[in-house]
């Protein structure tokens, strides 16, 4: 019998899931997938159909939010909502420096090449079934949109409708091409937030020259160094986050007897910001979601020498980077040290299969409903309406009123924007 509890009138169900870690050999080894449903008390009894929710990423759980506010409140007006925790994260089958201790390097990587979005997908089309669901729906934040294009081209039959909010990518386009325009979007982040906040610079400035000329420790006993820093500019393409990141740098030092010093609550705020200590996903396979047949070689390293600003020398201007990944992280980051050489092995590895199958979407017969932010730091705009201008049935929500975490701030009205359209499209195809 599943685990389950109720709060604010929602029942929740657990589920837990043990599947092939590796659909071509389905009888070998086995992974646990780890589902949460969400149903409102007095709809528990009636046949709702079902939603599920594929999380941005890649390598982060479900949310564990309030279903009182927010595009869940939303939601459960009218779905079963199922809360997916993909495959190597939350309560599923843990990926981190712990779990893969026991492998060679090779191994690793290999064991690792099974988690992108096309066994996500089977993991969530193996779920449908074993729950004997007919059809459902699908909302993808970000990478969660990548996962929709990817269960749209494999498994279009099993879907009543899709939701997409910040997550249509370039189904073309490489890496390197991805970054090529990823660079230009952050370097217009920076400008607007040092444009805001004045004195940022000179705060960002101070920093680094004092990570330059001193040994900093993070409470994890890591060096902290400049190249770290930067990386907090991930933040800058969520809404409502310039002013956090303002004030967690004007409080970066702290006197002590005299001597200005980084403070302790600074640091501690900067390990906390490296996510990838937690969930190596993230840094393992982030480029390897653009790869169709080929290799990334370290795309986000590479194409930065293009954009020199982001190299940082004593004395210029202060840049932060985005959602890139990077070598000498695995050189850096203390729990990513004992990965380097497979994170090696995944960079170089060529012969990654097709995610997207052009000509499906291209006669989908499925609903598809995208919110597509036009300032998205995270997801090109350009390359998302080209996408979606070669995608059948599908009708896009063109906002600059949001940033990239728009479902985050006002999720209950952005997903009630997309169920109307979806209405839309249903009814011009009658």
């Amino acid at each position: 019998m599943q685990a389950q509890f109720i709060d604010n009138n929602v029942l929740y169900r657990q589920h837990h899931f043990q599947l092939p870690l590796d659909y071509q050999q389905s009888e070998q080894q086995k992974i646990q997938v780890f589902a949460r449903e969400l149903v409102a008390l007095d709809k528990q009894d009636e046949d709702l159909p079902w939603l599920v929710y594929l999380q941005g990423g890649p390598g982060f759980e479900a949310p564990r939010a309030s279903a009182t506010s927010g595009w869940l409140k939303c939601a459960l007006q009218q779905y079963r909502v199922l809360l997916l925790d993909q495959r190597g994260t939350g309560h599923s089958s843990a990926i981190n420096h712990q779990s893969l201790a026991h492998l060679i390097p090779t191994q690793q990587a290999e064991y690792l090449s099974h988690f992108r979005a096309d066994n996500i997908v089977r993991d969530a089309e193996a779920i449908r079934t074993l729950l004997g669901i007919d059809k459902w729906a699908t909302l993808g934040q970000s990478f969660g949109g990548f996962c929709t294009l990817t269960y749209l081209s494999l498994f279009p039959k099993s879907l009543l409708h899709c939701y997409v909010t910040g997550g249509i990518p370039s189904i073309t386009h490489s890496a390197d091409k991805v970054y090529q325009a990823t660079y230009l979007r952050v370097i217009d982040k920076n400008k607007a937030f040092f444009k805001q906040f004045p004195d940022a610079q000179s705060i960002c400035k101070d920093i680094a020259l004092f990570l330059v000329n001193n040994k900093v420790l993070l409470p994890n006993g890591q060096q902290f160094t400049v190249e770290q820093l930067q990386l907090i500019g991930i933040n800058l393409g969520r809404g409502n986050a310039n002013m956090g990141l303002y004030t967690l740098l004007e409080g970066a030092f702290i006197d002590v007897n005299g001597v200005k010093q980084l403070s302790y609550s600074f640091l501690n705020q900067m390990q906390q910001e490296q996510s990838y200590l937690t969930n190596p996903i993230y840094a393992l396979l982030h480029e390897q979601i653009y790869n169709q047949g080929q290799a990334s070689n370290w795309s986000a390293h590479r194409i930065r020498n293009e954009f020199p600003q982001f190299n940082y020398i004593s004395g210029d201007d202060f840049y932060f980077t985005g959602e890139m990944v990077y070598p000498w992280m695995f050189e850096q980051l203390a729990t990513l040290k004992p990965l380097q050489a497979a994170a090696q092995l995944l960079a170089s590895k060529q012969d990654w299969c097709d995610l997207y199958d052009a000509k499906v979407l291209a006669n989908n017969q499925v609903p598809v409903a995208c919110a597509v932010y036009a300032d998205d730091m995270y997801v090109e705009f350009d390359y998302s309406r080209k996408t979606l201008a070669n995608i059948a049935n599908a009708k896009a929500w063109i906002s600059n009123e949001y940033e990239h975490n728009g479902i985050a701030v006002d999720g209950e009205k952005i997903l009630g924007r997309l169920i109307e359209m979806v209405k839309e499209i249903k009814n011009l195809s009658q």
